[in-house]
């Protein structure tokens, strides 16, 4: 619609013509004034010049249909014709002296509402009031039927036409441009207007930057147009919003000017991709860990606007497939982490492409895209693996020591020192005859091997990794097969051989068993023998396969009695191998004497270790005949034949012939037996086996793992190995010993128990090899070495380091959230997990949640807009927490400086300021002074004010730099006790309102008001209620305009017997209990109001009304639309009561209304109920019907006498129907008397509410407690002259004889019937008609008074 001035100025232009004018005036008026359209109106405003008029000057009066004071004067001096209407304006202007001293009766005569807006100009008389003119057109003829209309329209004074101020129509622009738009682009025109005439009501603009100087660089006003366009291409990024004063200055004499503000909020365009923090990103994470671990925050910032800025990210490229296998981003927060199980040996370099995008729309989404270089570091999670699952291998045993006869491998799917495997011997070399190449695998012969000793070696190979710790494969599993070589030439098992045979020996006779042994196997120890030295003559053979010698001829002592040869045992070998032996056999005579041993026992002691061949005793016989022979031989305990004798000068020689075991036997009893081929001796000899340090210590495995965390405690016992010796005694006592002086362990000599000496760091060394020696007690001693491995186990016993104590970081306010601040990092010693290190706040320490911290990076950022105003520097604590269990944590303090930035708006003091006036205060006095404050420094807490809202019209001035708020009109309580205005301070670009609240003091200059009221008390008398209103009924309606002012209530007279109880200073009305009695009472009292200043005395009259049983049984509730109960009672109660005297034709006093009350089931204030009685001449009341009846066949007739809408009557009790087999719903009142009272401006009521009930009657011919039971009406024989009564349903019907008709009948079974019966037969006040004329037809004219009675 315009500015008020601006409308304002289009009523004021008097040369476009009345028309015009006067719709000017409808519209800046709302149409509230109106004036004629005939010639005589256009004819008187061509008739004045036009007037400049400003919103300040104006009196606006609104003169209504029913005033009295000036209208009557206007009209009187107007007169009927046109002509008159100039001469009226005329008078009115030489009068409206005498008018203004007389406004107070003005106002308290008439209706005349007005409203004065006074203006102070310069140095001028701020308080003159301006003129008006009032125009009172009348009808001219034209317009027949119209009433008169009238409109005040300003008018000022001559004296105020000087030069005005050019004036803008807000107090500051807004206005948005888009950036990137080329130079010259309109941004907006600004307009001030100037009411002068020629040069002075032309306007410059001219404009200067208020916050940054640089907006000058950017814009320029057109100093005629007021065009504010642009003079390059603006960069929102680079500079966002420009405020300018713009200042209007007309030509005039002097030359005056108006300013206002501009703020320019240049527009975004999707003109920026997204930028990431760095070129490209390089990390690198240990592969196994958890799904979900976060790797890597990515961040990209985009200078555009939040609305396109709103990045996304997602991979892109050819790698997004492999990429989303592995890992996955957050499309907002840009964390990549895992997706699932990382493997380096499956992938160990991963090349992701990230792509962040704005979401932009205009002119569309830009992206940019990152790489993202990803390696997996290597954990020892793979055991090595051997090329095989069995080596076999055949080696002669003639191997020459240290010759490598295989070579094992196993690979480690791992990197670096993960993969790098080495090789030991675990078990299977108990004798040490093999060695491996911890580093190649190569296995070595280190020891002779001798098939006959073990024909098969099975080692057991680990591989082990130097992870940390190391993972090892047991598995390896090397047979080394030992194959014969033919080594050994057979051995005789006693030589020389020596027998005798009686030379009466038949041929065939064996005489001696030829035994030798081959320790070789196979061909190599299959044996055969043949006889050397012989000749032809030689009565002997031999088998060459079993190497039995028999007699191949007849034997002749005589001739020969001794034979010599030889013997040979050669092996199937190739070369084949053989041995010799003698053979003497002597050829003896027969005889009767046996050789005879010297002693029949024989004692020897034999170390184990004695060569084979060792004498051991020398046993002999002697035989008593000349020729004898003795021979001996060992006939029992040879045990294992470990033992040969042979004879040699008659004696027999005891040797060893096998190794002795001392483990199997330790002692040997022979029997030795001496023959002379016929007859024989024996003897005992008893060797007892001595042990001898044949056996060296073997530890039961070649190589011992063991593990033992870093934190186990000196004196802790790792592991005990042993070594077992099958010798025995001190051959068998083993002591322990360790090859190298380790400094953390030491060996239990005789337990082999070993311990720590000294606390362990898995930090400083993983692993330890320790030599042990096992050495035995015998002579020479003997040992054997195995070898410990400990793996020292890592336990969460270092906590993280950071690389710097202490750190600083700096970040400006306005950074956007999750700003990059600075980066911490720290290193913990411990391995795997209890190493993996992840930084976090806790405790709070995170500046109140202004910070996180990325939990791998270490990247601290802002999390949310920051204020420096607020906090200007933080003091973090972040933590670096491994993931050990429990975890080790260490603190580090961060500091932030918040670098400031001009944010704050200025801050009011209050939002709400309340500022307490006198009212009837001098114009132009100071209201106030409102002052606020800004936190920021400098050109950026320049605080400019002024009022925003509230101050239309123009009432109060406010000074745009102190601040000062001043009046520019005269206030008043009464017509205004508060003005609500809302101040601005501007520190550009920001801005803050306050509400002021200029609350008046009000001044006692007004006297109270006070009518004429009364007292209605209905006092239900009844035996079953005590209901007497003993508290506070309502006050005396009193008012005083000024709010100020206490008033104090006397009655003056009327009340000598205290029926009312006043309080003095409240007003509140209470009943004395001396009316609880059934005694009406009526009585007037003149109650007195003061201020203490003017006083005012009205009448009250109390009515005490007495509401019996009989007067609430007859009574009826009226239900008026649209009507609530304090409109009723002031001022319709009066109209009400006279329309219901005049339809039931009874004086108004015979009219009881006890009852006002709202209709429950209606909508709020939507229907009264009104319920009352009334008496008919005689001092009866008129039955309830027949009140209802009357009522309803003149509700039209009451609704015009009364004014009110007055509706049907309500059987709502009964509209439901809550009556069973047909029975009559009759409703039932009850009265409830505790109602309090209803006070209205003239009248304080006390109701009686009425309870509405219901009671069930059977209909006509039925009875029971539920009318179940018929009733035979024809049982009396109602019909008369001999008619025939016929039952029916409710009923009977007489059927007539010949001579009667049905009428006849009719009226004498009407004759019957008592009104309740036509009530039942005809319900309804529609029915009252019919039932008084059934009635009258059969009772006569006479009973139609007494039928509308009752």
């Amino acid at each position: 619609m315009g500015t008020r001035e601006e409308r304002e100025r289009s009523i004021e232009r008097g040369g476009e013509g009345t028309e015009g004018s006067i719709a000017d005036a409808d519209a800046v008026w709302g149409k509230k004034l109106q004036v004629g359209e005939g010639k005589g109106e256009a004819w008187l405003m061509r008739g004045r010049e036009p007037r400049a008029v400003k919103e300040e000057e104006v009196w606006e009066k609104v003169v209504t249909k029913g005033s009295q004071g000036e209208e009557s004067e206007a009209e009187r001096r107007m007169g009927q014709g046109r002509g008159s209407t100039t001469s009226a304006i005329t008078e009115l202007y030489h009068t409206r002296g005498e008018r203004e001293s007389q406004a107070d009766e003005s106002h308290k005569g008439s209706e005349v509402n007005e409203t004065k807006v006074e203006e102070e100009e310069g140095q001028t008389s701020r308080g003159a009031r301006s003129l008006e003119r009032l125009i009172i057109v009348a009808d001219d003829g034209t317009s027949p039927g119209k009433k008169d209309r009238r409109i005040l329209m300003p008018w000022s004074r001559s004296r105020r036409a000087a030069n005005r101020h050019p004036h803008f129509s807000l107090y500051n622009y807004q206005v948005q441009v888009a950036e990137n738009q080329p130079p010259g682009t309109s941004v907006i025109i600004m307009s001030a207007s100037d009411p002068d005439a020629g040069d002075a009501g032309r306007v410059s603009y001219t404009m200067a930057p208020l916050m940054n100087s640089r907006s000058s660089d950017y814009f320029h006003i057109h100093p005629d147009s007021g065009l504010i366009s642009t003079t390059q291409v603006l960069d929102r990024e680079h500079m966002d919003l420009h405020y300018f004063r713009v200042t209007g200055t007309d030509l005039g004499s002097p030359r005056l000017s108006g300013t206002t503000m501009v703020a320019i909020t240049v527009s975004d365009r999707n003109d920026h991709s997204p930028i990431f923090e760095q070129t490209e990103y390089r990390e690198t994470i240990r592969e196994n860990v958890e799904e979900g671990y976060p790797i890597l925050q990515l961040r990209a910032t985009d200078s555009d606007s939040p609305s396109n800025a709103n990045i996304r990210y997602r991979f892109v490229g050819d790698s997004a497939a492999i990429a989303r296998v592995a890992f996955e981003i957050d499309p907002r927060s840009g964390l990549i982490t895992t997706r699932g199980s990382v493997d380096r040996e499956s992938n160990e370099h991963y090349t992701l492409q990230v792509e962040a995008s704005d979401q932009g729309k205009d002119p569309g989404p830009c992206s940019a895209t990152v790489k993202v270089f990803i390696t997996v570091l290597d954990e020892n999670d793979n055991v090595p693996q051997f090329s095989e699952k069995r080596y076999v291998v055949a080696v002669k045993e003639d191997v020459r020591p240290h010759s490598e006869i295989l070579r094992v491998s196993a690979t480690d799917r791992d990197k670096d020192s993960n993969a790098a495997v080495h090789y030991n011997i675990i078990s299977g070399n108990s004798r040490g005859q093999f060695s491996i190449d911890s580093v190649t695998g190569e296995i070595q012969v280190v020891a002779p091997l001798d098939f006959e000793s073990e024909r098969e070696y099975t080692l057991r190979v680990r591989a082990q990794d130097n992870g940390r710790p190391p993972l090892s494969n047991n598995t390896g599993i090397v047979s080394v097969q030992v194959t014969d070589v033919n080594d050994n030439p057979p051995i005789f098992v006693s030589t020389p051989f020596q027998a005798s045979v009686l030379e009466s020996a038949p041929v065939g006779s064996s005489i001696l068993h030829i035994q030798a042994i081959d320790t070789d196997s196979g061909d190599n120890a299959r044996l055969e023998y043949r006889l050397t030295g012989t000749g032809s003559d030689t009565p002997f053979v031999i088998n060459s396969a079993t190497g039995w010698v028999t007699v191949s001829s007849i034997l002749d002592r005589e001739s020969v009695e001794h034979y010599f040869f030889g013997v040979e045992a050669r092996d199937y070998g190739m070369p084949p191998l053989s041995a010799t032996a003698s053979v003497t056999i002597t050829v003896m005579d027969v005889n009767d004497n046996r050789p005879e041993f010297l002693q029949k026992e024989y004692y020897a002691r034999l170390n184990e270790d004695a060569a084979v061949g060792t004498s051991v005793v020398t046993v002999t016989a002697v035989d008593r005949d000349v020729n004898s022979a003795v021979t001996y031989q060992i006939t029992g305990g040879n045990t294992r034949n470990r033992f040969a004798i042979s004879t040699a000068g008659g004696a027999g020689l005891l040797s060893l012939a096998l190794p002795l075991d001392y483990k199997q036997e330790r002692r040997y009893v022979l029997t030795v037996t001496a023959s002379d081929r016929t007859l024989h001796d024996t003897c005992q000899v008893h060797i007892n086996i001595t042990d001898a340090n044949t056996h060296r210590p073997v530890f039961q495995s070649a190589h011992y793992s063991v593990s033992v965390n870093e934190d186990k405690p000196s004196g802790s016992t790792v592991v005990v190995i042993s070594a077992t010796d099958d010798d025995v005694g001190e051959n068998a006592r083993i002591t322990y010993f360790l090859e190298d002086n380790i400094p953390q362990f030491r060996i239990d000599p005789a337990t082999g128990a070993i311990t720590l000496q000294a606390e362990l760091d898995y930090e400083d060394q993983m692993t330890y090899t320790l030599a042990i020696t096992a050495k035995d007690n015998g002579i020479p001693q003997k040992s054997d070495t195995t070898y410990v491995e400990v793996n020292v186990n890592d336990v969460n016993d270092n906590a993280p380091q950071f690389l710097s104590p202490r750190y600083q970081g700096t970040v400006s306010e306005d950074a956007p959230p999750f700003t990059s601040v600075l980066q911490i990092s720290a290193t913990d010693r411990d391995a795997h997990a209890n190493g993996r290190v992840q930084y976090t706040f806790q405790y709070g320490e995170d500046g109140d949640g202004d910070f996180t911290i990325e939990p791998t990076s270490g990247i601290v950022r802002s999390f949310r807009r920051l204020d420096r105003e607020s906090v200007p520097f933080y003091e973090l604590t972040a933590y670096a927490v491994d993931r050990g269990v429990p975890p080790q944590r260490t603190p580090v303090h961060i500091q932030v400086t918040v670098l400031d930035v001009n944010d704050n708006a200025p801050v009011f003091p209050a939002d709400d300021f309340e500022v307490l006036v006198k009212e009837n205060s001098a114009v132009g006095s100071v209201v106030a002074q409102i002052t606020a404050t800004d936190p920021d420094e400098g050109a950026n807490a320049q605080i400019m004010y002024q009022i925003v809202e509230g101050n239309i019209p123009e009432i109060f001035q406010m000074d745009i730099f102190s601040g000062e708020l001043t009046s520019l009109i005269d206030l008043d309580y009464e017509s205004r006790n508060e003005y609500v205005i809302v101040v601005q301070a501007t520190s550009a670009p920001l801005v803050s309102r306050a509400t002021v609240r200029i609350c008046l003091v009000d001044q006692n200059d007004n006297r109270p008001t006070l009518k004429d009221f009364q007292i209605v008390f209905n006092n239900f008398v009844s035996n079953r209620s005590n209901s007497f209103p003993s508290g506070v009924i309502g006050r005396v309606p009193a008012h005083d305009p000024d709010v100020s002012d206490r008033l104090h209530y006397t009655i003056d007279r009327g009340n000598e017997l205290h029926l009312l109880l006043l309080n003095h200073t409240s007003g509140e009305i209470k009943l004395s209990r001396k009316l609880d009695n059934n005694r009406p009472l009526v009585a007037p009292m003149l109650i007195t109001v003061t201020d203490g200043v003017h006083s005012i005395s009205a009448q009250c009259v109390l009515r005490v009304l007495i509401i019996t049983e009989d007067m609430l049984g007859s009574s009826v509730t009226v239900r008026l639309q649209n009507m609530s109960q304090e409109q009723f009672l002031s001022p319709l109660l009066s109209n009400f009561l006279e329309g219901v005297s005049a339809v039931l034709s009874v004086p108004v006093e015979d009219v009881f209304i006890f009852n006002i009350q709202p209709d429950l089931d209606a909508a709020p204030g939507s229907i009264l109920n009104v319920s009352f009685s009334a008496t008919l001449p005689g001092g009866r009341f008129f039955h309830s019907e027949a009140l209802e009846e009357q009522l309803y066949l003149n509700r039209l007739r009451l609704t015009s006498l009364t004014q009110m809408e007055v509706l049907p009557f309500d059987d709502n009790v009964c509209l439901r129907e809550p009556c069973q087999n047909y029975m009559k719903c009759i409703s039932v009142l009850r009265f409830n008397s505790s109602a309090p009272f209803i006070s209205s401006p003239s009248i304080l009521f006390r109701p009686i509410h009425p309870i509405a009930g219901l009671r069930c009657r059977c209909p006509v011919g039925f009875t029971g407690d539920y009318c179940e039971m018929e009733i035979n009406l024809c049982y009396s024989n109602p019909c008369l002259n001999g008619g025939v009564c016929v039952r029916r349903e409710g009923g009977y019907t007489c059927i007539c004889r010949e001579d009667y008709t049905a009428a006849n009948i009719s009226e004498a079974m009407m004759g019957n019937l008592s009104r309740e019966d036509l009530r039942d037969l005809f319900p309804g006040p529609e029915n009252f008609l019919r039932r008084k004329a059934i009635w009258i037809a059969c009772h006569g004219a006479s009973e139609e008074v007494s039928f509308s009675v009752t």
